[in-house]
Formats: structure tokens, C-alpha cells, sequence
């Protein structure tokens, strides 16, 4: 196996490589708006780490989020061309499993609030129950206002960007400093290395994963203009 995993779903534009036993390659670059112009040299990037060529490459996943919507059609629509390409499979996840199962890979248990940035003063947003079995998602994705997120989840402890923009409503910092030792803070944004090491556990244990539908949660800015009337003539 060499699985080639891509996300694009929030700030980090991230790529990573897995051999079937542990994360042999990772890039990642932090930018709110260029996803295209950092994704190829990325996944370039992998492959050269892991003296690697992209015809070694055996499968695919990409991040699905929730997450906006141009940046994140870049990692799905790269994802799936470099699949076709080869002739690969390609899978899909939750952006949002992927930093929840950062968080548990980091040593963390109990109940887990992830929320990435939605933009529009708003976050993405889904609770998540970690044992030692993994992550289990309980409840979401849901897009909202922080503030207006159900009160038990407030409370609970968070990853993602979100309690850095609305620190009034996820009090709970993201990276606190007081974790015990061998505890690794919460992580801010998806580790594609995450998200390769999800799948490839779920594949190994035949768990489904969740297709290539991007979970945009609501309309993009841009639309159809609906036709006008001079366009329907004749």
C-alpha cells in the first residue's frame, strides 16, 4: 500500500503518504486562500520525501470536509484526477473525523468538540466521544454561529481554529499548555497524515467510508443567473 491523502478543507493545505504501517511523507502550508498554488508542489513534495513516483501510489483519500467552498473543491477535484489518472480508487472523509482522530492519535480521551473555521462569523462544527477503541462522531457536522452551538458542547474541550476566532464562546483555548506529559495539544487544523491514518484503519477493518460528496453544508457565494427573459425567446 502507499495511500496518497489530501485535505484542503481548512487553513492547512496538507498531503501525506502511508505505507500501510505509518505516515512515510507529510507536507503541509498554511494559507486561508491559495489552496491551488500550494497543492501540486505539495503532493510533489510527498513523493519526493518518500522517494517515491505518483505510479507507485496505490490509493487515494480526500478530505471532504465540511469546509468553504473553493478551496475545498481543490483537494477533491486534485484528488480525484490524480486517481483517474492511474486508474487508482479513490475514498473520501470527514475533514472533521480526520482532527478528531489528530486528537486521539495525540493521547486524548473523553468527550471532543471539533470546530473549523466556516467563515461568515461561523464554524463547522461536530461532537465526537474518544475511547480506546477511537473516535466516534456523536453528533453533526452542523454549520452555525458559535454562540449559538448547544451549550454541552461549549463545554467541551476543542480542536480546530475555532475557540482562536470566538474565544467569548469556545472558552476552552485550543492549545492550553497544560496537558498531561505524553499528551500532544489539540490540534488547529487537518494533519493530512491524520486523515491517511484514519483510512487506512478503516480499510483494513472494512468500516465504510463516506464517498466523494463535498460536504459544503450551504450554498457557495456564487450562483446561476437565473434566465432572463431575452434568453428565452425564440
Amino acid at each position: 500500500m502507499l495511500l496518497l491523502a489530501i485535505d484542503t478543507s481548512t487553513t492547512a493545505i496538507g498531503v501525506a503518504l502511508h505505507d500501510g504501517d505509518a505516515v512515510v511523507a507529510e507536507a503541509t502550508t498554511l494559507d486561508a486562500r491559495a489552496h491551488a498554488e500550494h497543492l501540486a508542489p505539495n503532493i510533489q513534495s510527498v513523493l519526493t520525501q518518500a522517494g517515491a513516483e505518483p505510479s507507485d501510489v496505490t490509493e487515494v483519500v480526500v478530505g471532504i470536509g465540511p469546509g468553504p467552498f473553493t478551496g475545498l473543491r481543490v483537494g477533491i477535484v486534485s484528488g480525484r484526477t490524480f486517481a483517474f489518472a492511474l486508474g487508482l480508487p479513490v475514498h473520501g472523509l470527514c475533514s472533521l473525523d480526520a482532527l478528531a482522530h489528530d486528537t486521539w492519535l495525540g493521547g486524548h480521551r473523553g468527550g471532543l468538540l471539533v470546530a473549523t473555521d466556516a467563515r461568515r462569523k461561523e464554524v463547522y462544527a461536530a461532537e465526537f466521544v474518544l475511547d480506546d477503541r477511537g473516535p466516534t462522531r456523536v453528533a453533526g457536522p452542523v454549520v452555525s454561529r458559535a454562540a449559538d452551538l448547544d451549550e454541552s458542547w461549549r463545554e467541551l474541550p476543542v480542536a480546530g481554529r475555532g475557540p482562536l476566532l470566538y474565544p467569548a464562546d469556545l472558552a476552552r483555548p485550543a492549545v492550553d499548555g497544560g496537558e498531561p506529559s505524553g499528551i500532544r495539544p489539540l490540534p488547529l487544523d487537518v494533519s493530512a497524515g491524520a486523515l491517511a491514518d484514519l483510512a487506512r484503519r478503516r480499510l483494513a477493518t472494512g468500516d465504510a467510508l463516506d464517498g466523494l460528496e463535498p460536504l459544503y453544508l450551504r450554498r457557495p457565494d456564487v450562483a446561476t443567473a437565473p434566465p432572463t427573459r431575452k434568453s428565452t425567446l425564440g
